[in-house]
């Protein structure tokens, strides 16, 4: 039956008492209170749906609890994944709509970043949050105010925009900023400046605002999160070892580890075997299950910061419950060898910064790694190539032996001392390139393809001087560098031209100097033989001594913020002759442009060892390539 009224008085009357009977004043309780009595999991995003449990996290109260401590203003976590900081801040988002009614600005890397969290996170909390689905809009009324970026609630607004959305940034006052993955934002929101300071200049007309960062690191020197850390608290969290009852950190330094590799169809699959934490304080081992049942507590290490309201919190995967020891160990083993790949296992697993060279080592101990070559050629190499760098003064080269899955030997280095303009310099090389290489067994191989750098002031020379060469498959090349340039391209004819005088034409290789030596820092990574390794010999007269191996690592990668390719190669101080890292990456791309068959190359040797008649196999064929007027008969007959 319908009720009516007599007047608007009474109207108005029965709307206050029906909005009073409707109102439940806000209980008096934290973040974590909130969520273990009010959250629930939803299937969707959670491995174990079902009533919050903050026991299953427990290093998230400390940071939960901060939000709802009036004297925290900003409230900072650097997390990798898999230890539940969305979460975190669903939870708190969860509670301001419940419990503290206001407006929320949350920022994503993107818009569809934005979009994306809306459905598959915030929609699905709301839907399986008894107190959450009373009080935000139905989606389905027109009038509702519930779209994919904003959900209205009693008392206040979800707003979720990306970094790069200037007129979201900068337009109504929010009492409550969060940003989520901050090192992924954009550099500026548009042309005005930098995202997180105009929305935290929403916040001016809020007494009681709040600001909340969360995001995995990124890059050391580089990164907003960590520098927002530093303003903090800088809290880790810390188990304590059940030997000495220190606290600590536990970090991937400290970990232990050891693996079986096997070969299964020309890849390397890992085994974990064992795993253990290394106690930095007494120095015994302990098992994952012993760390993970000790007590834990976060120990800050600016603790003063507090007073100014900053809080800050950094966590790892190695406390989480979802994520094993062993399964962290193995995503490092699967990822060596590709620098992207590592920096994801550094910044999402470890939720350690990137450095410059990572976990590269440094030029002592991988010449340390040096082996004792029996023969010229080891067992395994399948083809030899030569990188040369010109100098004005001399020629500096390196043969390499290549074999299955990627792994290298260096077989000879070495400096040809004379002007590149020069024909006694050229004759050097000559000995270096028609020499036959040995294996013990009396088998020999020549040097296939012989790449020679074309830059400096003897540009000309090197070309007439390559083209003489052709017959020995010696080229040019150019190297190019910057992201995007293919390692190795088709050669083009080039003109030469000496003094003026036009002399004939060469072939001319461009080379992506830049892919060649992250790959070369890819592989120096690699520390047990195999896909990918590369080994160098002890040999005295071979030419790898302490110079060679610190041209190798004379380089580094830096980030150069603001840039439209931000990574750029520069030479490390003290390290100015690069020499050694151009001739090895030209000797690679030699390898490239071959387009060897090593699979054949392999039965071919394994049939003259058996005949019992030592030969030298004919060179390795180049690579086909597009035809420009004509190919050379040099392309053709081997």
């Amino acid at each position: 039956m319908m009720r009516t009224y007599s007047s608007d008085t009474e109207k108005l009357n029965a709307a206050i008492a029906g909005a009073v009977a409707a109102f439940t004043p806000p209980e008096d309780i934290t973040v974590t209170q909130w969520a273990d009595k009010k959250r629930r999991l939803s299937p969707e995003s959670s491995a174990e749906p079902g009533p919050w449990r903050t026991s299953r996290t427990p290093y998230l109260k400390e940071p939960m609890d901060a939000f709802t401590d009036p004297k925290v203003k900003l409230l900072v976590m650097v997390a990798s994944s898999q230890v539940g900081k969305s979460e975190f801040e669903l939870n708190s988002i969860g509670y301001i709509i419940d419990q503290d009614p206001s407006s929320i600005l949350y920022i994503h890397p993107t818009i569809d970043d934005a979009k994306k969290f809306s459905k598959l996170r915030v929609a699905p909390m709301v839907r399986d949050c008894k107190a959450l689905r009373a009080k935000v809009a139905d989606p389905k009324s027109r009038e509702s105010g519930n779209t994919i970026l904003q959900k209205s609630f009693p008392g206040g607004m979800l707003t979720m925009c990306g970094s790069n959305s200037a007129s979201a940034l900068a337009s109504t006052p929010v009492r409550y900023v969060v940003g989520d993955e901050l090192d992924r934002w954009a550099a500026s929101a548009g042309t005005e400046g930098n995202p997180w300071e105009l929305a935290k200049a929403r916040q001016t007309t809020f007494y009681n605002a709040k600001s909340v960062a969360v995001s995995t690191p990124t890059i050391k020197g580089h990164s907003a999160i960590e520098d927002l850390f530093l303003e903090g608290t800088q809290e880790r969290w810390h188990h304590r070892c059940p030997e000495c009852g220190e606290f600590h950190n536990i970090v991937f330094s400290d970990i232990k580890f050891e693996y079986e590799t096997t070969i299964i169809k020309n890849k390397k699959t890992y085994t974990v075997t064992s795993v253990l934490w290394k106690c930095p304080s007494c120095e015994t081992t302990h098992t994952e299950r012993q760390m993970k049942a000790q007590p834990a507590k976060w120990i800050a290490a600016n603790p003063a910061a507090y007073a100014n309201g900053a809080r800050s919190f950094w966590l790892n995967a190695f406390s989480s419950p979802w994520a094993s020891w062993a399964s962290l160990i193995l995503s490092y083993l699967n990822a060596l060898g590709s620098t992207e790949k590592l920096q994801v296992v550094y910044n999402t697993k470890f939720g350690e910064l990137w450095e410059d060279r990572g976990d590269l080592e440094d030029e002592e101990t991988i010449m340390g790694r040096r082996e004792t070559y029996e023969a010229e050629l080891p067992d395994g190499v399948l083809v030899l190539t030569c990188g040369v760098d010109t100098q004005d003064d001399r020629l500096e080269y390196e043969v390499v032996g290549h074999g299955r899955w990627g792994e290298k030997w260096g077989i000879k280095r070495g400096i040809l001392m004379g002007r590149p303009d020069t024909t006694e310099v050229w004759q050097a090389l000559d000995d270096v390139i028609d020499h036959q290489y040995s294996f013990a067994s009396g088998l020999k191989l020549k040097i296939s393809t012989t790449f020679v750098d074309s830059g400096g002031h003897y540009t000309q020379e090197v070309y007439e001087a390559c083209r003489a060469r052709m017959y020995r498959k010696v080229f040019a090349i150019k190297g190019r560098g910057g992201e995007g340039v293919p390692y190795t391209a088709p050669p083009k004819k080039t003109n030469i031209v000496i003094k003026g005088r036009y002399v004939g034409q060469c072939w001319l290789y461009t080379l992506g100097v830049d892919s060649g030596k992250q790959a070369i820092m890819d592989s120096l990574r690699v520390r047990s033989p195999g896909a990918k390794y590369y080994h160098f010999p002890k040999n005295q007269d071979l030419g790898y001594g302490v110079e060679f191996f610190a041209g190798l690592l004379s380089e580094r990668l830096v980030y150069k913020q603001g840039r439209q390719h931000p990574w750029v190669w520069e030479k490390i101080p003290g390290h100015e002759r690069n020499e050694a890292l151009d001739c090895r990456n030209y000797a690679n791309a030699a390898f490239k442009a071959t387009g060897a068959d090593l699979d054949a190359i392999a039965e071919r040797l394994k049939a003259l060892a058996n005949s019992g008649r030592p030969q030298t196999p004919k060179r390795a064929k180049l690579a086909p390539h597009r035809k420009q007027g004509g190919v050379d008969r040099y392309f053709d007959e081997w």
